[in-house]
């Protein structure tokens, strides 16, 4: 009979313990990703599509030429205001964009003078009308009857003060109030360190504002300035007041002429927004353009957007 094995034997039975064998691989259950169905946003949808219905068909029934709409479209006198509008707004533009550098310099100097100055310019020009200082304009006549500038130049005054120029005047020193301001703004968003180091590089303060000071600012100062183009272009249909021909007043006066009054509005309406749209689209770009170092990734183009929104629309595969 044998006895008892010594401790630390090995014996031939394994013990009970976990096997040193790998487990057998369970395989798992692939993931079936539902996507949300979200009934509201169809919901929403189907009732905006039908509001919109209902108002294409109350217009569709109304007293409406539709017929005089679409031939005066391309009118000889049309097409020729919306070639002012682009005129006085893109030279108003200008005139605004270069006083508004102008006097947000003169506002940020240290002299008291040039400051206050520019404080009253934009103070009195962004405070009354624009549609009143178009008025002013026109009558400068009468208060000075003759422009006399010494030797240089010597004019009655009605003689100078054309529609175009009192229209010119009237939206150009008008925006420059605005984009006083905004220039400002933009301007003082650029860090201080930027000036001084470009002033221990030894650049007088003209050099340093225009050349580092102005480009760091113009990611600021374009959207708004985009918009206040935008906005100049429907602001322009004001000076028809001054008699300046422009879309608004061409199409007015067709609307005299032939009693299609409604219609030459809508005639002018969609022009506004073709004109709007096309510099929309550029202001979208220019910004585009300004905002590449300051963000990581651009915002989507118009079409880039149509693709996102269209690859949505289809219904992803289950897994």
């Amino acid at each position: 009979m044998a006895g008892p094995e010594p401790a630390g034997t090995p014996s031939d039975n394994p013990p009970d313990g976990p096997s040193d064998a790998p487990p057998a691989v369970v395989p798992y259950e692939p993931i079936r990703a539902v996507p949300v169905r979200h009934y509201g946003r169809w919901l929403a949808g189907l009732v905006v599509l039908a509001l919109l219905g209902w108002l294409a068909y109350a217009f569709s029934q109304g007293d409406i030429l539709w017929g005089t709409v679409r031939d005066r479209l391309f009118d000889h006198t049309i097409l020729q205001g919306v070639w002012h509008t682009i005129l006085i707004s893109v030279c108003s533009m200008a005139m605004g964009l270069v006083l508004g550098v102008l006097f947000a310099v003169m506002r940020l100097s240290r002299n008291p003078v040039t400051g206050a100055v520019a404080w009253l310019y934009i103070w009195f020009f962004r405070g009354t009308p624009v549609y009143v200082q178009l008025l002013m304009w026109f009558n400068l006549a009468l208060i000075f009857h003759t422009i006399n500038l010494m030797p240089l130049y010597k004019n009655d005054t009605t003689a100078v003060m054309t529609p175009f120029v009192a229209a010119l005047l009237g939206l150009g020193l008008n925006e420059g109030a605005y984009m006083a301001e905004i220039v400002r703004a933009g301007i003082q968003s650029v860090d201080e360190g930027q000036s001084e180091a470009a002033q221990a590089l030894g650049m007088t303060g003209a050099k340093t504002m225009r050349r580092i000071i102005l480009p760091q600012a113009m990611r600021v100062i374009i959207p708004p300035t985009g918009n206040e183009f935008i906005n100049m272009l429907k602001t322009s249909s004001l000076v028809s007041v001054v008699q300046y021909t422009e879309l608004l007043r061409a199409a007015t006066n067709i609307g005299s002429d032939t009693t299609a009054i409604m219609e030459m509005f809508f005639v002018a309406s969609v022009w506004y927004l073709v004109l709007t749209s096309v510099f929309s689209v550029g202001q979208f770009y220019m910004e585009r353009r300004y905002a590449r170092g300051s963000q990581r990734s651009l915002p989507p183009t118009p079409w880039q957007r149509i693709r996102s929104n269209l690859s949505t629309v289809r219904r992803p595969k289950v897994a």
